[in-house]
């Protein structure tokens, strides 16, 4: 759960998460949609998949990034047990 706050705080993770619930990319096009390097976007892309967030697929030469949807449901599950609340309500 640590590794999941921490890519969360960064503000530029959270702006790939956003570019990511548009659809799958690569780490090029990922790159063109900020103004960083792409040792940058290598460095965050490690963090989110290290942290659960992002599901990577190799395709040829190329790796395509996608959002791993049943981390975010495990994170909503786990703030609803903190409230003591179910999220079927």
């Amino acid at each position: 759960m640590n590794d999941l706050f921490k890519a969360l705080a960064d503000p530029t993770r959270r702006a790939i998460l956003d570019e990511l619930k548009k659809g799958d990319k690569n780490a090029g096009e990922i790159r063109d949609c900020f103004n960083i390097t792409g040792a940058s976007i290598s460095h965050h892309m490690s963090i989110l998949h290290n942290a659960g967030l992002v599901l990577r697929e190799r395709q040829g030469q190329q790796i395509i990034y996608s959002l791993n949807t049943t981390v975010f449901q495990q994170l909503i599950e786990w703030i609803y047990n903190i409230k003591g609340e179910s999220d079927e309500n």
